[in-house]
């Protein structure tokens, strides 16, 4: 029996890139229905390539970025600068319950399918407008990728070491504010499950991150300091970074929290005499003495492998953990034991490797059904079964250029 949490809920999805896409992503994990609106006058930019990793495909068929950030999914092509066009989409709100969109704000209206448009052929939709920087206030027309979501969202300025520039962490913006999107659209179908009403969720960006940095805008708020830049370091705990293993670039990041904790990292080293130094006797004397006993304990680690160290300390009790890079995500016992990756069959590209949904559902478990779909594959679908139109007036908009 089918059991997706959000089987029955349609979404009409016009985003691009990766914010919008990771959002409507989740929801599809979660049984939803996506049927992504796009256009060959206005081909997905991550189907061309990505930012992030450099890819260029000649293929618009062949990107993994794509069909990692749009499993799942539905794919219909409509040219939104005609007006048919523009009807058919409204004839698809009218058949969905949300909708998606992450271009500038204003770019919706002027094509006519701002909310106050949808809402005359769906009363109850819910839509999404996610942009850099919301639709009020003096940026909301400023253009806006994940750089400078993390900019201005106080992140980047956050992120690196001290002395050193500001890290915006590129892409990773995207999820966390496609994360934050999805959030709010359950919110929103619980309130609409309860009242009958739908609404207007104007997302931006940056808040989205400001968000996720709460207590360091807090410090401010109360002490009237402002947090910089301090590498791995933490403002309590000593150790609390990344320390050098044998191997080529291979690292472990180990993190003491309490006194308990050191005197197990001790024995797990064999007490060597320098734990015993009173510079490292309390939680307080460590986090003082910090780059010191960094140094030491690199001085250790360097001696192992970085499974060897987290092995060792795990046993003791002590958080610690190799630094994984994907090759190594992909192959540990325990990511495979979990789950994590998985297989899907796409068309072009064939086997493909992608990540799992994050959520062990016990009743409703999340899943991935088929890969990204190609351009416009489903046009004859939701067309002629959604709409009802026949194959003649379908051929007759395709060769009009309409869908398209």
């Amino acid at each position: 029996m089918n059991k997706d949490a959000l089987k029955g809920i349609r979404v009409a999805d016009f985003s691009w890139v990766w914010a919008g896409p990771y959002a409507t992503l989740l929801l599809s994990f979660l049984g939803a229905e996506v049927i992504k609106i796009e256009s060959r006058k206005r081909i997905d930019q991550t189907r061309q390539g990505s930012i992030t990793m450099g890819e260029d495909f000649e293929d618009i068929n062949a990107s993994s970025a794509f069909n990692n950030a749009n499993l799942n999914k539905k794919s219909i092509t409509l040219d939104l600068k005609n007006p048919q066009g523009v009807e058919l989409a409204k004839r698809i709100v009218a058949e969905s319950d949300v909708v998606v969109e992450n271009m500038r704000p204003g770019v919706m209206d002027k094509l006519g399918l701002g909310y106050p448009e949808l809402v005359k052929v769906k009363p109850d939709i819910i839509m999404l407008s996610s942009s850099g920087f919301g639709s009020a206030g003096p940026y909301g027309h400023y253009a806006g990728y994940a750089p400078i979501f993390a900019a201005f969202g106080g992140l980047a300025y956050l992120t690196g070491y001290e002395g050193g520039e500001p890290n915006t962490m590129s892409g990773v913006m995207d999820l966390r504010v496609g994360t934050v999107s999805a959030f709010a659209l359950l919110t929103a179908l619980i309130h609409r499950q309860k009242t009958g009403e739908g609404q207007h969720i104007d997302l931006s960006s940056s808040e989205s991150v400001s968000a996720l940095i709460g207590s360091e805008l807090m410090e401010y708020t109360m002490n009237k300091r402002s947090p910089g830049r301090c590498g791995n370091q933490d403002s309590v705990m000593a150790p609390h970074n990344c320390y050098r293993c044998q191997g080529d670039d291979k690292w472990v990041s180990i993190a003491v929290a309490t006194d308990e904790e050191w005197q197990a990292l001790c024995q797990a080293m064999g007490n060597p005499e320098w734990t015993k130094d009173e510079a490292f006797a309390d939680v307080y004397s460590r986090w003082q003495n910090r780059a010191r006993l960094d140094k030491f304990l690199a001085g250790w680690t360097i001696n192992y492998t970085d499974y060897e160290v987290m092995t060792l300390l795990q046993s003791a009790g002590v958080a610690a953990m190799p630094s994984f890079c994907a090759e190594e995500i992909l192959s540990d016992p325990h990511a495979q034991a979990r789950g994590e990756i998985t297989t899907v069959e796409h068309p072009v590209m064939g086997k493909k490797t992608v990540i799992s949904p994050p959520w062990k559902l016990s009743e409703t478990p999340a899943r991935i059904r088929k890969a990204s779909p190609l351009l416009g594959e489903d046009n004859e679908e939701v067309f002629a079964s959604l709409l009802g139109m026949s194959k003649e007036e379908m051929e007759k908009l395709a060769a009009e250029k309409i869908i398209y």
